[in-house]
This record gives structure tokens, C-alpha cells and sequence, in this order.
């Protein structure tokens, strides 16, 4: 069997994540090819629509979604349809496209928390300036909350900032005419769940040099086994309907919990390098289970 891992544009040749896959999947006896979802044609010429992907004649029977590039709306919406119409004849995505659309936008991965009764931080979104200040002074002078803002489509902590001063917002690419305001958490590590199939595999936390605790930032990491934590990831990729997925954990003075992102194309380079369980091979099989 044959199939194609999309990749980015950037990682076009898979990167560390992506040998990892094309490894594992070498020892369940499937080709993996690297493919960029720019590169796939949609074509609706013939009587029967079809999804034309570079170096396939025909579809696959699974596609492993390892990165999808960011891009104009239009570029993101195509990329994103390609994977639905690949789904609805019948390809097995992994992860699928509607779980990677819940999670990606931060919003409405806040939001699905929260009407879950998950516990995530307080968190604000809007494309007004003028209400972004507004919501920054009223929690300010009343509460005395230090505020995060950060990208709405964002990995690896790139964009994420603390607010010091009310005025004035920035206007930049990080932001992109929506501001994403999230209390602070404060903390000195935070945790990171990989769940597969709605049960965690692996976890560790990472303690980082600042308020950051990305390993891409340079967090050190160290395994752990806590079934509070294991279990609230667990509860988050349930609420969220994905089938594998890296969970971000943040525990506050008081000791409560509180999830803050759920990545549906998650990094497990830091997480591996501390714990004994192939995660590549783990993901690899539980796709190969789904056919």
C-alpha cells in the first residue's frame, strides 16, 4: 500500500516528524510519499469529480496530515476542501479536516472547552480595536489580570505576547485584524498530553527560561505519569471528536487545572526524547486500525 503524508510548503521533505512517520509506517509495510496539498488538483472536467494527488493514479486509502501551509483565505479553504471531498470518496484522513478546523482556530477551540465545562482561561476574542481596549482597561482596573494576546492560528509559541501596557494594541501579521486575549495563567511549567484514540500515551512537562514553556522556545522537559492530568487531556480530545492530538495543560497557584490549546497537527519531537513509547509508530498504527 501507498500513501501520501501532506506536508507544508516549507517541509516538503517531511523534516524530522515526517521520517519518523515514512519510518513507521515502512514497518507496517506502506510507502509514505511527501505531498503538498498545493500541489493536489481538484477536477470537476469529468462526470465524476476527482481529487488529483501528485505521484497517485489513484486515491489512496489513507492520507496523514502532517502540516497544512498557511496561506491566503482562499488558499486555506481549498486545502482544507480537498481534504473533505478526499474524505467523502472515501479516503481515511488523519487527522480530518473538521477535527483540524476546531483546533486550529483558537477560538472555537476555547469555545468547545468551555461549553463542555472544561476549564480553560478566560478568554476574550474580537476584531474591534477600540472593544480589545475596552475588555484590557475593565480587567485591568477591576480585576488586576495580566492578559496574553495571541495569534488565533499559531503554533510553537510564535506571536504570543504579554499585554504591559493598555494602549496601544499591535496591528501586525501576528495578529491579523483579530485580537485573541487570554488571562495569564502563571506558572512556572506547564504540561504537554499526547492522546491517541481518546487515551493519553505520553506526557511531560516543560518548564521554560520565561512565562513560555514551548519546547521550540528551549523548555526542558521531564516525563510524567499524573492521572489528573492524563485524564482532563483525555476529556479535552473527547469533547474536540479527533483522533490524535497534543493537549496543553497549565495548573494555577490554587491547583486547578485549566487546558489551553488542543493541537491537532501536534510536534512530539521534545515529548519523545523523554519518554520510551514510539509515538510515530503508536499514531502509525492506530491509522493503520481505522481502515
Amino acid at each position: 500500500m501507498r500513501i501520501p503524508i501532506f506536508t507544508d510548503e516549507v517541509d516538503t521533505k517531511g523534516g524530522w516528524h515526517g521520517a519518523q512517520l515514512k519510518n513507521a509506517f515502512a514497518k507496517r509495510g506502506v510507502e509514505a510519499v511527501f505531498v503538498s496539498l498545493r500541489d493536489c488538483v481538484i477536477d470537476l472536467s469529468l462526470q465524476s469529480p476527482s481529487i488529483q494527488i501528485p505521484y497517485f493514479d489513484v486515491l489512496p486509502k489513507i492520507a496523514f496530515v502532517r502540516g497544512i501551509a498557511g496561506g491566503t483565505l482562499q488558499q486555506i479553504t481549498t486545502r482544507l476542501n480537498i481534504l473533505h471531498m478526499l474524505k467523502m470518496q472515501n479516503v481515511l484522513i488523519y487527522n480530518d479536516a473538521k477535527a483540524i478546523e476546531r483546533t486550529v482556530d483558537k477560538s472555537m477551540t476555547s469555545f468547545l472547552l468551555h461549553q463542555a465545562g472544561i476549564q480553560t482561561p478566560q478568554t476574550w476574542v474580537c476584531e474591534s480595536r477600540k472593544m480589545a481596549h475596552n475588555i484590557m482597561q475593565a480587567e485591568s482596573i477591576n480585576t488586576q489580570k495580566q492578559l496574553i494576546i495571541k495569534p488565533l492560528f499559531g503554533s510553537q509559541g510564535q506571536g504570543v505576547r504579554l499585554v504591559n501596557e493598555p494602549l496601544p494594541l499591535p496591528m501586525d501579521a501576528h495578529v491579523d485584524g483579530v485580537f485573541y486575549l487570554q488571562k495569564m495563567v502563571k506558572s512556572t511549567h506547564d504540561y504537554r498530553v499526547f492522546v491517541i484514540n481518546n487515551q493519553a500515551i505520553a506526557a511531560m512537562r516543560r518548564s521554560g527560561k520565561s512565562w513560555l514553556h514551548n519546547v521550540a522556545l528551549g523548555a526542558e522537559c521531564e516525563a510524567i505519569d499524573d492521572v489528573e492530568i492524563l485524564a482532563l487531556a483525555e476529556q479535552a480530545a473527547k469533547t474536540l471528536d479527533i483522533a490524535y492530538c497534543g493537549v496543553d495543560i497549565i495548573r494555577d497557584k490554587n491547583g486547578v487545572l485549566y487546558v489551553l490549546e488542543v493541537n491537532s497537527i501536534p510536534a512530539w519531537r521534545g515529548l519523545q526524547s523523554v519518554v520510551k513509547i514510539d509515538i510515530a509508530q503508536s499514531l502509525v498504527d492506530d491509522c493503520l486500525k481505522r481502515l
